[in-house]
């Protein structure tokens, strides 16, 4: 599964562009919105994008988590290295064990609440547009769609501009590839039949 990023200049522009989305088979799960208009995203009717796609909540997440589990391994070698409950306690491997979760989670817990506080890495390339009014739309297609919703947005909408493509939204570590305007046309006119 893709995600196709468009840029939509308008509230307008964005409802229509919703409204083919859905004639060619994308479902409201499949389509989220990105703006800092949401009570028109609201009053229309259309999917506004949820917390773990605009903010770093996963990605920061998973970096605090292993930091944590980095430092319980560090914390637990210690432990066993300086013993400091003494040479003949012999402390059972399920501690560690306990420790090093419990320095996981935290780490984890950490993380996520650094990421509620950071817009997330994949959007910060359209902050500007999205703070200038613009709608930044999401569309995760399947690989038997992508054709079809790339070939509907060239046609009807035009002022939708096309600007990146991600392998999958949901995984933190990917980059987006940012898409050129003569990209896009030679995908569509590929496309095409012949005559």
């Amino acid at each position: 599964m893709k995600c196709i990023y468009f840029l939509s200049p308008t509230l307008k522009c964005t409802q229509e562009v919703s409204d083919d989305l859905h004639a060619v088979g994308v479902n409201d799960f499949y389509l989220h919105v990105i703006s800092k208009d949401e009570c028109g995203l609201k009053k229309q009717h259309i999917h506004s994008a949820n917390y773990l796609e605009t903010l770093d909540v996963i990605r920061d997440g998973f970096i605090g988590a292993a930091l944590g589990f980095i430092v319980g391994l560090i914390g637990v070698s210690l432990l066993m290295y300086f013993k400091p409950f003494g040479p003949t306690v012999e402390v059972p491997t399920l501690v560690y064990a306990i420790l090093v979760g419990a320095a996981t989670l935290f780490g984890a817990w950490e993380g996520g609440l650094t990421g509620i506080a950071t817009e997330n890495k994949k959007l910060r390339r359209f902050h500007d547009d999205i703070a200038a009014g613009k709608y930044l739309i999401l569309v995760y297609v399947r690989k038997h769609q992508e054709e079809t919703v790339r070939k509907m947005m060239q046609e009807r909408h035009a002022d939708a501009e096309l600007v990146a493509v991600d392998s999958h939204f949901i995984n933190p570590f990917t980059g987006v590839d940012r898409v050129s305007q003569s990209t896009t046309q030679n995908t569509v006119q590929s496309t095409a039949p012949r005559m």
